[in-house]
């Protein structure tokens, strides 16, 4: 019975959000309604991510998990790169980092550290993990630092070979960890109980409830402006943070889910595998895209408040993942990051 009541809340809350936006209701409406659907469809997208893995394994499962939450932040970002709006798709970006290393991971330590003393997970896919961040940071500070000293179409140059480079590496990660050391980056089996569907239908499942994340999540982002002049909040602080907690905190709610039910592999394969994601694949994929758009290209050169916050954000998870292990208050830290982070940004 609770199980059907939650599937029709999800459908009415769905349907009223769409007949909202539609409809073009007051936007302050339109914004409670969608954030109500916002959290039905995440609960669905967590059912649906948690039946994947127990087909697939968790990290495949988190791996599935941020790739589809990413591909409808793609999708959107390639439109505004269209128009040529390339700083507030970096500063979503940004936020997308920093929301997902410090917000969603957070959340997810936190969350299932007060249900379990000490959580764990493959320390060598952590160690990697360390790694492949530093090499995004790198990547993202050098250009920055050089780019005063360049011409436009040298800055343009250097931006599309880094692109290219994320993308090798990022591409080889997933050889590497997906196959050729796929046993050596795994975790220890996990009890996972009875899967909810199919592998077919939870497979379907999973692709339909991130098509739902995307519609529902845009059309609340379609209200902001509106609703966020009425308390003069800044364009950076916008899309850095509120545009990415409702989007990530949205898809990737499956990682606070996984940690209540002590799967941590799953959930820092949803949370840190789609920061890397963003910052090797999906940042380097709209720089390239912008070349073949005509007029200028897109460039690889972030500004130091952004550079300063993904810098910030990758010091402190690398350091409390770099053991493989978790606890309650590690959690706490990463949330206290993100709120210190997110305070600087509103007054900016």
């Amino acid at each position: 019975m609770k199980g059907k009541l939650f599937y029709v809340g999800l459908i009415l809350a769905f349907v009223l959000s769409a007949v909202a936006h539609y409809t073009h209701l007051n936007a302050t409406l339109q914004f409670v309604i969608s954030a109500i659907a916002v959290i039905f469809v995440a609960g669905f997208l967590g059912k649906a991510t948690e039946s994947v893995a127990h087909y697939a394994g968790e990290r495949m499962g988190g791996f599935l998990n941020a790739t589809f939450g990413n591909a409808a932040e793609l999708i959107i970002a390639i439109f505004l790169v269209k128009d040529g709006m390339f700083e507030v798709v970096k500063a979503s970006l940004t936020g997308s980092i920093i929301g997902n290393l410090l917000l969603v991971l957070g959340l997810s330590i936190f969350a299932g550290g007060l249900k379990f003393k000490e959580q764990s997970f493959n320390v060598k896919l952590a160690s990697h993990n360390s790694s492949l961040m530093i090499l995004g940071v790198i990547a993202l500070f050098i250009p920055a630092i050089f780019a005063g000293g360049l011409t436009t179409k040298e800055t343009s140059s250097m931006s599309l070979i880094v692109a290219i480079l994320l993308i090798a590496a990022y591409l080889l990660w997933l050889l590497f960890s997906m196959v050729t050391h796929k046993d050596v980056l795994s975790d220890a089996a996990v009890e996972h109980g009875e899967a909810l569907w199919s592998k077919s239908t939870s497979i379907l499942f999973l692709v339909l409830a991130t098509v739902m994340v995307a519609f529902s999540s845009e059309w609340m982002v379609g209200t902001l402006e509106e609703v966020t002049h009425k308390f003069g909040l800044s364009e950076l602080f916008v899309g850095a943070f509120l545009i990415a907690i409702i989007g990530n905190a949205a898809e990737h709610s499956a990682a606070v889910m996984m940690a209540m039910k002590n799967k941590m592999g799953a959930a820092v394969e949803i949370a840190i595998g789609s920061s890397l994601q963003i910052a090797l694949f999906v940042a380097p994929v709209l720089v390239i895209a912008s070349f073949f758009m005509g007029g200028t290209p897109m460039n690889i050169v972030f500004t130091t408040y952004e550079l300063a916050a993904i810098g910030v954000a990758v010091f402190i998870t690398k350091s409390i993942t770099q053991d493989g292990s978790t606890n309650w208050y590690e959690g706490l830290l990463l949330l206290v990051v993100y709120i210190i982070l997110g305070v600087v940004f509103f007054l900016v």
